[in-house]
């Protein structure tokens, strides 16, 4: 039922009216949504990638295989916990709560649809809306890194620890390419609200006018989350199975909930900042389409066409080099930012001014771009000095023995063996002693 605006209200005050008890109903869904969420992701993640792969994915548990999350939801709390002897174990309680409840806090900022009625009253589809959201959820999904840092570190065991040490640098990393590819929607919409960002982009969304700024913010969410080809926390080949490698039972399936409730956070921050929101394309906010219940299916469209992403690049690209990884981030993804911003600021700058239009201004910098890019081609590399020492390698990266390499020949061990005293060779212990057997 849409409701006629007799006053028009902002969001803000519509949720400040809301009466407790629908206060606690959006608090329980927002709850809901994680877990339900997950449980569906992990069926859909191993049909899809197993699709891909040519094989089968879960087939035996229920209807199709799609009843095997909730079959392994209800094992896990069953099974039996192995905590390791040299572990802190409050820390190691704590640690997945930690990395869980940010991850759920996080959602109750996002507008999933505008002013509806609920069982009679006014309401719009959002928990809270704070002039500061956008930070608030930046926040909660950095937060959970503390989670993965604590388990490894808490387990007493090398391997966890190197895992929670890897993700720290990771979130580290890409957190900065994250909150810095968030200027540029910032300086658009002139506010931090959720809200107000989607309302802005009523006649243009934002994944279009800030196109750099939505491509360095897909890559970033996909090395915040620790999902492939961005897994070197849980790197399989040289971690076990990192910073949860001592987990188990309950503890263990935490770990997945909060990885796959930050796949839905980013993906719903990412529908909020650059897709529109809960909007209909190449409509007004007038039309039918963009009101009432209608625009949570719209909203529901584009995170899960965001969260399939996940899943192809998980079915598609092998993991990168840790190297590779931390050089992207800072020496591509980070400077590459901070030049955006400097262009948003000229470009808004110009058109406050009233000097250039807007076409003006994209053909210009489309020109500068190209000269850029010509001079950084026809500038020579630079030429590295040979090294004496290097020893040389073959096609597949491995050193190559010197070519005049001779061998040492093998000893005789006979001639050796004989030499022995009797008692050696025979096993008998030796004497000890004088001649006369006196010791």
């Amino acid at each position: 039922m849409v409701l006629a605006q007799a006053d028009h209200l902002t969001r803000a005050q519509l949720l400040a009216d809301d009466p407790w008890w629908l206060i606690l109903l959006k608090a329980v869904v927002i709850l809901l949504i994680g877990p339900i969420m997950t449980i569906f992701l992990i069926v859909w993640e191993r049909k899809a990638v197993g699709r891909m792969q040519n094989r089968p994915g879960p087939n035996r548990v229920g209807p199709g295989g799609y009843l095997q999350s909730l079959a392994d939801a209800i094992k896990l709390p069953f099974k039996e916990q192995i905590i390791p002897d040299t572990a802190d174990r409050k820390v190691y309680f704590l640690a997945p709560v930690i990395a869980v409840v940010p991850s759920l806090i996080a959602l109750s900022a996002i507008p999933f649809g505008p002013e509806v009625s609920i069982f009679g009253h006014r309401t719009v589809l959002q928990l809270v809306d704070l002039p500061v959201g956008v930070l608030v959820i930046l926040a909660c999904s950095s937060v959970g890194v503390y989670g993965i840092v604590l388990a490894g570190w808490s387990s007493g065991s090398p391997y966890p620890l190197l895992g929670g040490l890897r993700s720290a640098a990771q979130v580290i990393s890409y957190e900065i390419a994250m909150g810095l590819s968030i200027v540029g929607v910032v300086l658009y919409a002139q506010s931090l609200s959720t809200g107000d960002i989607v309302a802005a982009q009523s006649h243009g969304w934002y994944f279009y006018l800030l196109l750099p700024s939505f491509v360095i913010y897909l890559i970033s969410m996909v090395g915040e989350t620790n999902r492939a080809p961005f897994d070197l926390p849980e790197a399989e080949s040289e971690l076990v199975g990192g910073f949860h490698t001592e987990y188990s039972s309950m503890k263990f399936a935490m770990f997945f909930l909060a990885e796959y409730v930050n796949m839905v956070i980013v993906s719903a921050f990412a529908t909020t900042l650059f897709l529109g929101g809960w909007m209909f394309p190449f409509v007004g906010l007038d039309s039918p389409l963009n009101q009432g219940w209608l625009p949570l299916i719209w909203f529901g469209v584009k995170l899960f066409a965001l969260l399939f992403g996940f899943i192809w690049l998980r079915g598609t690209l092998p993991r990168f080099r840790y190297d590779q990884f931390m050089k992207l981030g800072w020496k591509v993804l980070v400077p590459v930012n901070l030049l955006w911003i400097v262009v948003i600021t000229a470009i808004r700058a110009i058109r406050n001014s009233g000097g250039l239009t807007t076409a003006q201004i994209l053909v210009g910098g489309g020109i500068v771009i190209v000269v850029a890019i010509a001079i950084a081609m026809l500038v020579p590399e630079k030429k590295v000095p040979p090294d004496t020492d290097s020893v040389p390698i073959t096609g597949g990266g491995y050193p190559l023995p010197p070519l005049d390499l001779k061998v040492p020949p093998v000893p005789d061990r006979s001639a050796a063996r004989k030499k022995r005293p009797r008692a050696v060779r025979s096993g008998e212990p030796a004497q000890v002693g004088s001649s006369d057997g006196n010791v």
